[in-house]
């Protein structure tokens, strides 16, 4: 079982941002993601939001670091982690311009993008970009479509559809990668449904573990239904972990002890038929976040 981080710092939601990334800056997510890829993380993402309405900007933050930049800024400085968008709200933007962007990390990181796609749920945003909110799965669901011509091998990719049409029009350079993995976002059934039959895996969004198992079969059968067999990853974003035993309150959900024992705790997921699994660490600042991510590859990834 592979395991991931969403970089801290990058977006700020009340959710999982720690007091310390208010006051943290590129410097700090540099750092992150370099000990993530020397820890031998599978992969670093960053999120998506274009604009944050002033009605969520309390719970939510308005701190969302582009995650084309931001995926392009520290592929410079990482040599082996994959760099994944969980997620990119595909349907805001063109698919054209979406492979422009995405075809370029992966040509520059030398392929190693995984493009991580999501309905969205701001209302405002989508208002204000002048997308359809209310059939945003549909845009989604043909944005796949087109951005499996669009990031393909063709110098001049074609699609022809309801929303999206195009043809005789060449991007390079193209992606490293024959096939850019797209791994679909979301928990809903629609997503669900949709991560089993357009995408290469699935990210949920935040089920917990008794919700997991009944999930990955319905995606097992879906697939199996529709004669797919191609390789496909299921993912699962972990609770909070903290390796060691703490000195501060890292909260009643987090998973803290002996790494032996926490990777034993970590394997359930495996069990359930999950190959990789994001993880978040509690932390008072950048220095232990490090620790942790350290701690967490050289004591526990060996057990995954």
């Amino acid at each position: 079982m592979k395991y991931g981080i969403q970089l801290p710092v990058q977006s700020q939601s009340t959710i999982y941002a720690e007091p310390w990334e208010a006051g943290a800056g590129p410097e700090d997510l540099v750092e992150v993601a370099r000990a993530a890829d020397r820890a031998g993380f599978a992969y670093i993402a960053a999120c998506d939001h274009v604009a944050v309405p002033r009605r969520l900007a309390s719970a939510m933050s308005t701190v969302w670091y582009d995650p084309v930049a931001t995926l392009a800024f520290l592929a410079a400085v990482t040599e082996r982690a994959r760099l994944l968008s969980h997620v990119a709200v595909v349907g805001l933007r063109h698919p054209l311009l979406t492979a422009k962007q995405y075809a370029t990390i992966d040509h520059l990181s030398g392929g190693r993008l995984i493009l991580g796609v999501g309905a969205g749920h701001v209302q405002e945003e989508f208002e204000a970009l002048g997308v359809d909110f209310a059939g945003r799965g549909a845009v989604l669901d043909e944005s796949i479509d087109a951005l499996r011509s669009a990031l393909g091998p063709d110098e001049f990719p074609e699609h022809h559809g309801k929303l999206y049409d195009f043809a005789d029009l060449g991007q390079r350079p193209r992606p490293t990668q024959s096939r850019v993995p797209m791994w679909v976002g979301g928990s809903s059934p629609a997503a669900v449904r949709r991560a089993a039959l357009k995408g290469d895996g699935w990210l949920p969004q935040g089920d917990p573990r008794d919700r997991l198992p009944a999930q990955i079969e319905r995606i097992r059968r879906l697939r199996a239904e529709a004669g797919i067999e191609a390789p496909f990853s299921v993912g699962a974003i972990a609770e909070p972990l903290y390796v060691g035993t703490p000195t501060w309150d890292v909260g009643r959900r987090t998973l803290s002890g002996a790494p032996d024992a926490l990777a034993e705790s970590l394997r359930a997921y495996r069990a359930m038929g999950v190959d990789q699994i994001q993880v978040r660490f509690r932390s008072r600042g950048r220095t232990e976040l490090i620790d942790q991510i350290s701690a967490f590859g050289a004591d526990m990834g060996p057990h995954l």
